[in-house]
């Protein structure tokens, strides 16, 4: 089972439609996927077809330990994944969340029983460092970070950047950067290509070579709690979260003989 965080403390960057048609994508490829609604707004819930209001299960339950994984996932009517549903009630999970034991660890624990039941997991977390997030960073083996090629998110990244290696270096030393995605890109502007030069001039292959352009179809789709990708498959951001699919495929394929060498 490989974990996911799909990060970012700065928000409207794309997580949300990342994630949400990452796991379709992933799915549609035969791959087992589970997403998990980390921001109490709970839009990736939506945009999977679960309506949010009048969740009787969510993943603030989990959370808190009031109900075990099995009982708070929910199949996505709109697509073949799993769904870990949000709400408003997550808000109150911060709070109590700062009495418990093992806090930042409650979400690592709840995946960790369900191991074998997926291929990949995908954790949509809130545009905050909160501790929430915190619990998103430390379940995950890396982050995905969708960015905007915008000069204030140039800005934001050095935060996050300093965030994942705190993380790493206190709480979970599994946790690497797996990769940024360009999204919500516009070829013909000259800040966007400017930008994009700037980041694999950085991170070189840390880039996922996948650009996500701005895409009407993709911002509708939400609206009718289809991904994506089902919505309209043969629009270009749907093609490119296809692409993206594949492209994260083949970098795991990659790390799992890359590990199977280093232990023979």
């Amino acid at each position: 089972m490989h974990i996911f965080a799909i990060a970012n403390q700065k928000g409207g960057v794309g997580k949300t439609t990342t994630s949400v048609n990452l796991a379709a994508a992933l799915a549609q490829a035969g791959k087992r996927v589970l997403l998990v609604d980390l921001d109490p707004q709970g839009n990736a819930t939506m945009g999977c077809g679960i309506e949010k209001r009048g969740l009787t299960r969510s993943v603030y339950q989990l959370l808190v330990g009031l109900k075990p994984l099995s009982e708070v996932r929910q199949t996505s009517p709109a697509a073949a994944f799993d769904v870990l549903p949000a709400n408003r009630d997550l808000a109150g999970a911060e709070v109590e969340l700062v009495n418990l034991d093992l806090r930042e660890m409650r979400l690592k624990g709840a995946l960790h029983e369900h191991r074998y039941d997926y291929d990949f997991v995908l954790i949509d977390c809130p545009p905050s460092l909160s501790m929430l997030t915190l619990n998103g960073l430390c379940a995950a083996h890396g982050v995905i970070i969708p960015m905007q090629c915008e000069y204030y998110a140039l800005e934001g990244l050095s935060d996050l950047v300093n965030t994942i290696k705190k993380v790493h270096a206190n709480l979970n030393r599994d946790l690497k950067i797996i990769g940024l995605l360009r999204v919500m890109f516009d070829p013909r502007s000259t800040l966007s290509n400017q930008v994009s030069a700037q980041l694999v001039e950085h991170f070189g292959d840390k880039v996922f070579k996948t650009l996500v352009p701005r895409n009407v179809r993709l911002a509708e789709a939400p609206s009718y709690g289809i991904p994506g990708v089902l919505f309209d498959k043969n629009a270009k951001g749907a093609q490119a979260y296809l692409a993206f699919a594949q492209e994260m495929i083949e970098r795991v394929k990659t790390w799992e003989q890359e590990r199977e060498k280093a232990a023979s």
